[in-house]
């Protein structure tokens, strides 16, 4: 019997210090409690909760998650700004992709208004704190269920 589809939830550089890291800007919740809140968010959906702070293994991971997600939320946290190679992966990707950031880039230094990632998002969910994982979590699978409906 083939593997359940995941909700694959990727994370980028220094969100591992999530809590402790410019918590007026990222807020005090930690990774952790952010995989609780995309979790309880996912219902029955198993959730592949994931963060690296190495480009290439994102990108690995994205490549993966071709024949093993049924969706893709991703917070490319700096990489967003910088990464032409986790674009290009997203691309290969025909399941839906939510881009996901706890601040809001667009309010902040001008190098953040631009995210390569957003060229290949279905959504973005910015701003909201550790509570837009949620919000973006249940866009991507609203968004799966979508697809497989048409």
């Amino acid at each position: 019997m083939p593997e359940a589809l995941a909700l694959y939830v990727l994370n980028g550089p220094n969100l591992n210090l999530l809590g402790v890291r410019e918590p007026e800007i990222y807020g005090s919740q930690t990774l952790d409690d952010v995989r609780g809140l995309c979790e309880a968010a996912a219902g029955d959906v198993p959730v592949d909760f994931r963060q690296s702070n190495h480009e290439g293994v994102l990108v690995d991971w994205v490549q993966e998650a071709r024949t093993r997600a049924l969706a893709l939320v991703i917070n490319p946290a700096a990489y967003g700004h910088t990464s032409i190679a986790l674009l290009d992966a997203l691309k290969t990707l025909t399941i839906p992709v939510v881009e996901c950031h706890l601040s809001d880039p667009a309010t902040r230094e001008a190098f953040r208004h631009h995210s390569y990632v957003s060229l290949a998002a279905d959504d973005i969910i910015t701003g909201q704190g550790a509570e837009g994982y949620a919000a973006a979590v249940r866009s991507a699978l609203k968004l799966a269920q979508e697809r497989a409906a048409a």
